[in-house]
Parts: structure tokens; C-alpha cells; sequence
């Protein structure tokens, strides 16, 4: 590419030879072809003159230059009225089909220009003497692309749907799977190469247009060869090579290596590709579209195009406290020492990254953009032109062909769009054609594969990445496997989410080196069991330290339809570092704050690395103990809707009083009624009588008889009982074991004996207001967020790991335990003010009382005060507390001894 000062200095040269020309018919042709030479641009390949078109009217009209999707020319004679020229171009626009629409109108009259960008709505006005003053807004002839900040989604969104629509027809035409794929990122190749100078502009698209039937019968024969020629040597080709096919370079790099079949086209195939040749692919970001691409190609997942896509702004969260902020910090200390400087060049060139679980490449798209920017910077300031990172210090895992392959090309885009950037900044173009670097991406299952030996001995600077979601009940068979091999005899290691995986891999990798990871994952491996599962093997065996954590956050994307998920991000290496960060959100969409803080725990709150391990009873046996609801084991043979309940009174009216309300945390929560027969206090003689209880009864026997399960086939000698009975003989506290994380607290609540509770719930019998009104308290809500395990986002209360290690108050006077009691007793009091209003109702953030609010408030501060006199100014500094407590009483009570199993 032709740099912008040899573009100046051309401009000058055109300026002094046509200055005062004014006659439009016998000079403007030439006028025209020495402009495009200004920009070292043949006008013959790009544009001609005089081309025909219907006018709105219906009457034929010329343009005196067109070049399709790019620019309409109108000339006009010195003095004619330039406005009267636009207006004619406009006209043209009706009949030409939507992929020729020019992005500029240019009229001139040999002396004055007129530049009218239509993409941006805006138009420019001077003479020829000050071409040479303006000659960026007619950069894009060369191939410089301007920088925008509009929304870049659906511009990708766009690119990406025109490639699924080609994808289809080749695969109906029974092109498939390897070779399709390899086809259409061939393609995505030639277009972007065609708008960004590494082939000649519009080059690939003016071959399929002029040297390809319309019908297409001959375009996948001559795209075949095309991608041949692209795979030869220039000293290699053909000799009497046709022109159409010598203006293209050899391009190397193994992208057209591989015979694959030639593919078949009609017509309306050849439509398609033309359609998006013409789209502009110099503005794709290789980062998005990479997902979108590979989303595009299944048509299943094409209306959620870019669902699972990384946004620019998320993957930054995680190279920015990894690397570069670092980076950007030791070249402003030392921008100003050329030595030191010249060592900093040297360094970055030598770092290698690795995303384990690369997908479509965008951690690593981003990641190298970030390191050449910073490469710019030291460029500038030493006053040189030598680039030393390249694409070659990246490389990444990624189980999937297509993605991986996605991941090579945008790499190889990325780097050559850092170069357009580099020949904008420093006016000397440098293009990596043909290409002898590329990322190193291996086709490999990364839980499986060697890490040291695909890598050759590698030293990896940074691991990056966003690992799979997957919960322990969404795994394959074959995701399970890899997490055994894996794991290797890590206990419990089943429960764990998918991307626990990586981290083990990863920490593996960085034994004994400098080497720093960054990985995104599901939050819940800060929580719950998982915590002590998977950070005990990370600690004890691989010695890791998190270095920063971005605490939950929701992971928004670029799709149409956002796919949200509720992430951490957690930085860690097998050293420790001075200075830990810890980036706080008021709430999950909210923006971050840091904090710096000594150490960072494994629930990713400021604090000694503990673990909170399951406990069968509370830590503090002046605590009242939990226990789960009461399952049924009965196939819905025990339970009845209100209209069930009558229909089954009406024919078995004994049955009444052995009926009992049912209590679950839907019916709980949303103010429903439901029944259960309960028969455990029922004598045999008064069952007997009851036919079709006995029925119902006989029901339960034969599933349980039935079932794979040893316990319960057990059941089944007693039919008429619950499988597991919990129920309490007196009144209890209710816990919904599921919540939804929108509620500020969680609806505890009173139920009465005669209630019985399933087991979606847990039951706190003997329990008085005082440990209500701790348990609905603000503080022990905090806990619950920092503790508990999650479905999706919404809370999965536990008994054994939230409620046995809750520390509450210790040491409280009568009047303290009273006041505690009175604000409890205004919660209930409040709640009663409204009876019509279900719970799910009283505690939406939307529709919340005032007055119920304002009670939990009161109490909030009243229990605050117990654990510290002074209080607490946020969130993570209760928790903080809260396990140090926690750790205080469990040292207390020594090492739990473990269950005893019974023999299977």
C-alpha cells in the first residue's frame, strides 16, 4: 500500500498539471485516470467510465465513472452548477442493485470538489489547489480505512448471515463438513484480501464478475483454480498465465494448501457470492465475526448469531490486570529512556500467550491487537519502523475443526489490519504476503492432549481464555470422562462445572515458571462445595495464588438477544505478588471498582485461603438445627391440586383427615395450595377400610418396587409412608432452597406443625424470633451470596455448607436478643398488611412494600451492630467477618469425622 506522504506529495504533482483545465468532454477521462494514480490505483481495474443505467424517469442515463460499492463520479465542465450533478447522481441510485450502491458521490469541474460520504452524512467542499490538504477522505482508494466507533455488531451480524445463506446451498449441493468448511473461510479470505490491498481492490469480485458464467456453471471451476494459483509460487506459475489470474499474489501460509473438491454454483449461488463480495469486509472485526462465522455455519444456531460470542469490552476485564496493564505501566516509566526502552521491545517480542480453549479466537484477536498498540507506541518513540511481535507468539487449543480454523484466519486478518494501522500511523505500508508467520492453533482436545509437548517446550508467558460452561448434570459421557483423567482421583471431583478442568491444565503448565493465567468462568467454582473441591487441589498440590478477580458479574454479548451468564474472572499463578486486585460491582451490570488487598481468597473476597467444608451440624450448638423437607418417593400418588383433593374426598370421604397441606417453595413463595395424604399416624384397620387410598398406596409400592435404586426399593416395604419423613413435631422456620438472586433477601418464614414441608424446602424446628430475625438479616443474606451453590443465577440454599457454617452473634445481652425479636416481629407484621400479596411479590425488588423494606432495613442495622459495634460499609466487608468468625469457631470444634456408609 502506497504510503500517505508519497499520496501528498502525487496529489501536488496532479494539482500543478491540471490547473486551469476547464473543458469537461475532451479532458475528463484522462483528468479521472490520473487521479486514481495519485493513490497508485489502476482506474481499469476498479471503475469505468460512461457506464449505463436507467434513470428514475426510465430513460437512459451514464455515469461518467462509476466503481460499484465504492464511488459514482459526476463531471461537469468548469462552472456548472455541482449541486444540479449530485442531484443527477442520486437518480441513478432506484435501478442499481443494492450491492453497487456507492458509499461516495464525487462531482467536479476540474477546479472544485464536492465529497459526499453517504455512510457518514457528510460532505466536503474544496478546490484543486487543496487536494493535497485533503487527501485522507479519499484514503479508501488506497485501501485505508477510516476508524469509526458505531456499534460493530451488526455489521459482523450482517457479514456473518451472508455466509450462512452460501453455507446452505453448497451443503444442499452435498459440499460438506471438512471440505465446506475449509471452502468458505477460503472465501472469507479472498474478500477480505479484495478490501484491505492484499489483493487488488474489488479483485476477487470483478474475477467471479467478468470471468465467470452468470449461471454459474463455471465458477467453482474457476475459483478451484483460483485457489491454486493462490498456493503457487509466482516463479512456479504457468507462463502464459491469463492476466485474470496473474494480478493475484502467492499467498502461502497453508491457507490454499490442501486439494479440496471443486464445488458447484447456479445462479442464484453466484448472486450470493457477488452480494457479499460487495459487502465491505474491511470493516469486520476479526474478533466477532469469528464467532458469528462459525454460528452462521449451523443453522440452528444462526438466529442467536454472536449468543455466545466474547465481548471486546469482557475480554479486556481479563488481559488488562493479566498483562497489559503492566505493560502500559513500564513503558511510562521508562517511554523516556531509549536503552530501556529498546529492552521493553525486545521483551514483548518474546512473550508467548496460550487460550487453551480458543473457540473462534477472540481472546487471542484482542490480545495480539493490544500488544502490537503497545509495539506502536515504542515504534514512535524510537523513531523506527522495525516491528518485532508477530503472530507467532499466540497459540491456542480448540477441540472443533471449524473454529479452530476460524481462529488461524482471524489471525491471520487481525495481523494484516494492524498493519493497514501501522502504514496509517507511520506512512510506510508493510504487508506480511506471502504469509511465512501464523498463529500456532492446534485441532486438539485440550483435557485430554500433552500441554508441554504440543506447545514443544514453549515457555507460555499468559493463559488465557473463557473455558465451556457446563454444570457436572450437562456433561456428556465424553466431558465426563476428560474431567476424570483430569482430576485423577480428586474426590468429588464429578460435582465440579467443566471449566474447573481448565484450571488444573493450566496450573499444571505454569509449575516451576513466571507463567500467569487469566480464565473466565461460571461463578459458581467460587461457591459452594465446589470451593473446597477444586481450590484445595489448586492450592495444596500447585501451590496457586490469585493474583485478581473480577467478582460476579453478568457476562453480556454482542447478540441480538443477549445470552447472559453470571461469570467471575480469576487471575492466578503459581507465585505470589505483592499487590492483589479485587474488582467489586455494586451489582452484576453494574460497572467495577478495584480494590488492592493483601490476599484473595477462594470465594474471591479479602481474606486467609480457607475452605468451608460441609458440616452435618452447626458450628455453634446454641444454633437450632436444619433439616431437609420431607420427600414423597411416590410417582405424585400422595399429592393433589385443590380440584384433586375434592374429587378424591368426594369418593373417599375417610380419607379427610389424613389429608394435609403441602408446602414446597413454589407453593410457598407464590401464595398455592397444595395437598398430600399423610398417612403415618393412619392404623391399619382405618387404611383397609380405604380402598382407594389402599389404591394409591399400592401405587407407591410397585414404583419403588420398580426402581433402579437399592434405598429405594427398600421403601417400598413401607407404601404408605413419605420415602424420607422429616417433619417436625413442632412449629418451624421455612427456607425455599432455591431464590431468585433479584431479591434482596430471601422470604424465611413460620409454618405451623400441622404443614407438611417437602424437600424443596429446608425446616428449622424450636426456632425462636431471635434466630429469625438473624436469619432474615441482611447479613446472613450476604453469606448466603457468597456461599451458597447456584441454578444458572438464582441462589440453591444449603444446608451443610450455608446454614451449619453461619456464624451468629456471640455473647448478646437479653436487651439486644429483645430488639432483634421486636424487628423481626415488624417484618411479619408488615407482611400481613398485605394478605392478597404473595411472597414472590412482597420481596420483588419492583413491588416491595416501602414498609416491608423499611423493617428489613431497621433490622439490618440492629444485627449488623451484634457482629461489630461500628457496623459494616459494604457487602464483602461482612463476609469478610463473617469467615474469620467462622474460621475461629471451627478450630474450636477440631476435624468432623466422616460418615459412616453402609455396605452396598
Amino acid at each position: 500500500m502506497i504510503s500517505l506522504s508519497e499520496i501528498r506529495n502525487r496529489a501536488l504533482r496532479f494539482q500543478n498539471e491540471w490547473a486551469g483545465t476547464t473543458y469537461e468532454r475532451g479532458e475528463a477521462q484522462s483528468f479521472w485516470n490520473d487521479f486514481f494514480q495519485i493513490f497508485d490505483v489502476s482506474r481499469r481495474r476498479v471503475a469505468t467510465f460512461e457506464e449505463p443505467i436507467k434513470k428514475l424517469g426510465g430513460s437512459q442515463g451514464f455515469i461518467d465513472l462509476f466503481w460499484k460499492g465504492q464511488l459514482l463520479i459526476e463531471h461537469k465542465s468548469f462552472g456548472k452548477d455541482l449541486r444540479k450533478a449530485k442531484t443527477q447522481a442520486l437518480d441513478y441510485f432506484p435501478n442499481m442493485p443494492e450491492r453497487d450502491l456507492p458509499k461516495f458521490i464525487l462531482v467536479c469541474d476540474f477546479q472544485n470538489f464536492e465529497l459526499y460520504d453517504l455512510d457518514e452524512n457528510v460532505e466536503y467542499h474544496f478546490t484543486l489547489d487543496e487536494l493535497h490538504k485533503n487527501i485522507e477522505i479519499f484514503a479508501f482508494i488506497a485501501g485505508y480505512q477510516k476508524k469509526t466507533y458505531k456499534e460493530e455488531e451488526p455489521t459482523n451480524r450482517a457479514a456473518a448471515e451472508l455466509m450462512g445463506k452460501l453455507h446452505d446451498k453448497l451443503l444442499e449441493n452435498g459440499y460438506e463438513g471438512h471440505e465446506l468448511e475449509l471452502y468458505l473461510t477460503r472465501l472469507l479470505f479472498c474478500m477480505f484480501a479484495e478490501d484491505t490491498g492484499i489483493f487488488p481492490k474489488n479483485g476477487f469480485r470483478e474475477f467471479v464478475e467478468l470471468y465467470t458464467d452468470e449461471d454459474g456453471r463455471n465458477l467453482g471451476s474457476q475459483i478451484g483454480y483460483l485457489f491454486q494459483i493462490f498456493d503457487t509460487p509466482n516463479d512456479k506459475r504457468p507462463k502464459n498465465l491469463d492476466e485474470s489470474f496473474t494480478q493475484f499474489p502467492y499467498v502461502n501460509g497453508q491457507v490454499f494448501s490442501e486439494q479440496i473438491r471443486i464445488a458447484t454454483f447456479d445462479r442464484s449461488m453466484r448472486e450470493m457470492l457477488l452480494d457479499a463480495c460487495a459487502f465491505d469486509w474491511s470493516v469486520i472485526s476479526p474478533a466477532i465475526f469469528g464467532s458469528m462465522f462459525q454460528a452462521s455455519m449451523d443453522t440452528t444456531k444462526r438466529g442467536e448469531l454472536g449468543a455466545h460470542f466474547t465481548s471486546e469490552k469482557n475480554i479486556l476485564k481479563a488481559i488488562k490486570p493479566l498483562f497489559l496493564d503492566e505493560l502500559w505501566e513500564e513503558f511510562g516509566r521508562i517511554k523516556n529512556n531509549p536503552k530501556q526502552l529498546q529492552v521493553f521491545h525486545a521483551k514483548i517480542s518474546n512473550l508467548k500467550f496460550l487460550d487453551p480453549a480458543c473457540g473462534s479466537g477472540n481472546f487471542l484477536v484482542i490480545a495480539y491487537r493490544e500488544l502490537k498498540l503497545v509495539e506502536f507506541e515504542v515504534l514512535k518513540v524510537l523513531k523506527i519502523l522495525t516491528q518485532l511481535v508477530h503472530i507467532d507468539q499466540f497459540y491456542g487449543f480448540e477441540i472443533e475443526e471449524l473454529p479452530s480454523r476460524i481462529t488461524q484466519m482471524a489471525m491471520l486478518l487481525i495481523d494484516h489490519q494492524m498493519n493497514l494501522r501501522f502504514a496509517q500511523m507511520f506512512g510506510e505500508p508493510h504487508f506480511n504476503i506471502p504469509i511465512v508467520e501464523s498463529a500456532n492453533i492446534f485441532n486438539v482436545n485440550a483435557l485430554r492432549a500433552d500441554w508441554k509437548e504440543l506447545l514443544n517446550g514453549t515457555h507460555i508467558d499468559y493463559i488465557i481464555g473463557n473455558p465451556p460452561f457446563l454444570g457436572s448434570k450437562l456433561q456428556s459421557k465424553e466431558q465426563k470422562a476428560d474431567m476424570t483423567i483430569v482430576f485423577n482421583g480428586v474426590k468429588n471431583a464429578g460435582d465440579l462445572d467443566f471449566v474447573a478442568a481448565w484450571y488444573v491444565k493450566a496450573a499444571q503448565l505454569i509449575q516451576g515458571t513466571s507463567g500467569k493465567v487469566a480464565l473466565v468462568s461460571t461463578n459458581s467454582i467460587t461457591q459452594g462445595e465446589q470451593v473446597g473441591i477444586l481450590w484445595q487441589e489448586l492450592f495444596n498440590r500447585y501451590h496457586v495464588k490469585i493474583h485478581f478477580a473480577h467478582r460476579t458479574f453478568k457476562w453480556n454479548n454482542e447478540a441480538k438477544r443477549n445470552a447472559a451468564v453470571f461469570c467471575v474472572i480469576i487471575g492466578f499463578a503459581a507465585h505470589d505478588t505483592k499487590i492483589k486486585r479485587i474488582f467489586e460491582y455494586e451489582t452484576p451490570i453494574s460497572e467495577p471498582h478495584e480494590i488492592i488487598v493483601q490476599n484473595i481468597n477462594p470465594y474471591l473476597v479479602r481474606g486467609d485461603d480457607f475452605f468451608i467444608s460441609s458440616k452435618r451440624k452447626h458450628i455453634q450448638n446454641s444454633v437450632p438445627q436444619i433439616l431437609f423437607g420431607s420427600m414423597p418417593n411416590d410417582g405424585g400418588n400422595f399429592l393433589f391440586t385443590d380440584d384433586e383433593k375434592e374429587e378424591f374426598l368426594a369418593v373417599e370421604q375417610k380419607a379427610e383427615k389424613y389429608i394435609k397441606p403441602l408446602i414446597s417453595a413454589k407453593e410457598y413463595l407464590n401464595s398455592k395450595n397444595r395437598w398430600c395424604l399423610w398417612l403415618k399416624d393412619c392404623p391399619p384397620n382405618e387404611l383397609s377400610s380405604m380402598p382407594h387410598v389402599l389404591e394409591r398406596v399400592n401405587n407407591v409400592k410397585k414404583i419403588r418396587s420398580e426402581s433402579n435404586r437399592e434405598a429405594t426399593k427398600k421403601l417400598a416395604k413401607t407404601p404408605m409412608l413419605f420415602g424420607e419423613d422429616r417433619q417436625p413435631d413442632s412449629d418451624y422456620v421455612l427456607i425455599p432452597l432455591h431464590s431468585s438472586e433479584n431479591r434482596m433477601y430471601i422470604p424465611f418464614g413460620f409454618c405451623d406443625k400441622s404443614i407438611i414441608a417437602n424437600n424443596s424446602t429446608s425446616i428449622v424446628p424450636n426456632v425462636t424470633l431471635y434466630h429469625f430475625g438473624i436469619l432474615t438479616s441482611k447479613i446472613h443474606m450476604d453469606w448466603v451470596r457468597y456461599t451458597c451453590g447456584r441454578i444458572k443465577s438464582d441462589y440453591r440454599y444449603s444446608n451443610e455448607i450455608v446454614y451449619n457454617n453461619f456464624p451468629f452473634p456471640q455473647e448478646i445481652t437479653d436487651k439486644q436478643r429483645e430488639q432483634i425479636e421486636t424487628l423481626a416481629q415488624a417484618i411479619l407484621d408488615a407482611r400481613t398488611q398485605f394478605p392478597d400479596s404473595s411472597l414472590a411479590d412482597l420481596y420483588n425488588p419492583l413491588t416491595m412494600p416501602p414498609k416491608l423494606l423499611k423493617a428489613h432495613e431497621a433490622l439490618d442495622k440492629a444485627v449488623d451492630k451484634l457482629y461489630r459495634k461500628e457496623g459494616f460499609k459494604s457487602d464483602t466487608e461482612r463476609v469478610a467477618h463473617l469467615f474469620e468468625l467462622n474460621r475461629a469457631l471451627t478450630s474450636l470444634i477440631g476435624v468432623e469425622k466422616p460418615k459412616k456408609r453402609g455396605k452396598k
